[in-house]
């Protein structure tokens, strides 16, 4: 049988002599660097295009800035919710979570219960003194006293800034432990452009985070810190100041190690997503919670260890740029969160923030029990408000001495498992 004559490109190469191999290995080298130096020439003619200074301009760290006088805007609001000596007043419950309290008072869920409510709040004598700013719910923000008087007008008076919450709560999030996603990014541009001709200045949204064995899982992390970002960034390119809520919940048996850690894990991951999406970190704040045990821990902190293992999670965590951070309470009692936050504030050591409060529950318990849903009991509630907002305006300079602030809630609970708004 004839054999092939057909060779393989090996038998081929090997069948050329020493000089052959040679000559080709030199003009394939030669071809190499001439493709090589035509794709780099093209590549520098490309980039001295008008308007592309350097190749880093094509790559992924390109943005565009707010505008300057926006940004001033936004660091200016932020930074007189700071006001020495005072915090924020969170009046944010949705009308289901408000509800509950009527009820609770012996009154129908209706909304001019509600208004009643809050009217008592906005015209307490003297609250300007230690309330810089107050978060209002969507139907609050065109509700009127009853001269007619509309509440942010009331309170652009009261040098007051009015803030809005704009999530739309939390739903579960799908084939997770019992983890929980916020919603309402889907129309929040046209939202927050209609609140800030409403009057409003800043803005709201929390993400609630589970510590359990194996929550918070990576995936919840990501959600909430991404979703977080999304929103700081339309907050900021409709004028609003937004105030970052990542929550880390009593919820829980973990102790105090596991909630630093689990803190320090998720503001990392919040702080590396707004890096991310550009937002202007000057014209934002924090809202975090205070790292504390799980309501279930059997093994209690106190207000020093609470107080060390927050700052040491935010220095980790939030960078130096950042104006400001508003503890909220997060079911603590009205006096232990004034403890917490005083000694938040006398701890040593760098401070490159302002430490105040955004507190709701903590601020109102007191007003609730003495209101209890009568007229004649309303100038009594107004003073109980006053007592808890002069406690934490002291507290936030580390001036307030324990039990001086008698309030007729103080040391009950505030705590509620699963809490929403």
């Amino acid at each position: 049988m004839e054999q092939s004559t057909l060779m393989s490109p090996g038998q081929a190469l090997m069948g050329m002599d020493a000089k052959d191999r040679l000559v080709e290995e030199i003009l394939l080298l030669a071809l190499f660097l001439v493709s090589t130096a035509a794709n780099s020439l093209a590549l520098l003619v490309f980039c001295r295009r008008p308007g592309l200074r350097t190749i880093s301009n094509r790559m992924t760290t390109y943005f565009s800035r707010l505008d300057v006088q926006l940004q001033e805007e936004l660091k200016k609001t932020a930074e007189a919710i700071l006001a020495s000596g005072k915090g924020i007043l969170a009046v944010d419950e949705t009308n289901e979570g408000i509800g509950k309290l009527l009820k609770n008072v012996g009154l129908e869920n209706t909304e001019n219960n509600r208004r009643r409510y809050r009217e008592l709040l906005f015209t307490t004598p003297d609250l300007a003194e230690h309330i810089s700013a107050v978060i209002l719910y969507d139907e609050t923000v065109y509700q009127k006293t009853d001269d007619g008087t509309p509440f942010i007008e009331l309170l652009n008076k009261l040098n007051i800034i009015p803030g809005i919450k704009v999530d739309k709560d939390v739903t579960a999030l799908f084939l997770s432990e019992d983890e929980m996603t916020t919603q309402g990014l889907d129309d929040l541009g046209k939202r927050c452009a209609a609140y800030k001709k409403q009057g409003c200045r800043f803005a709201k949204w929390r993400c609630p985070v589970k510590i359990g064995l194996n929550t918070p899982s990576v995936r919840a992390i990501n959600d909430t810190a991404t979703i977080l970002a999304r929103y700081a960034s339309i907050c900021q390119s409709e004028g609003l100041v937004p105030i970052v809520e990542p929550d880390v919940l009593l919820d829980g048996d973990h102790d105090i190690e596991r909630a630093q850690k689990v803190t320090e894990v998720v503001l990392a991951a919040v702080y590396k997503a707004l890096n991310d999406h550009h937002v202007f970190l000057e014209g934002t704040l924090l809202k975090p919670n205070m790292v504390t045990p799980g309501q279930g821990c059997t093994k209690k902190s106190t207000p020093k260890e609470i107080a060390i293992a927050t700052r040491t999670a935010l220095l980790r965590g939030v960078p130096a740029a950042v104006p400001g951070i508003a503890f909220l309470s997060g079911g603590q009692t009205e006096e232990e969160a004034t403890l917490n936050l005083n000694e938040i504030n006398k701890v040593q050591g760098k401070k490159p923030w302002i430490l105040t409060f955004s507190y709701g529950r903590a601020l109102q318990a007191s007003v609730w029990q003495t209101w209890a849903g009568k007229d004649e009991n309303l100038v009594k509630a107004q003073k109980e408000l006053l007592k808890r907002t002069k406690a934490n305006g002291l507290a936030s300079l580390g001036n307030y001495e324990a039990g001086t602030a008698i309030s007729a809630a103080g040391d009950e609970t505030n705590y509620s498992a699963n809490y929403k708004y």
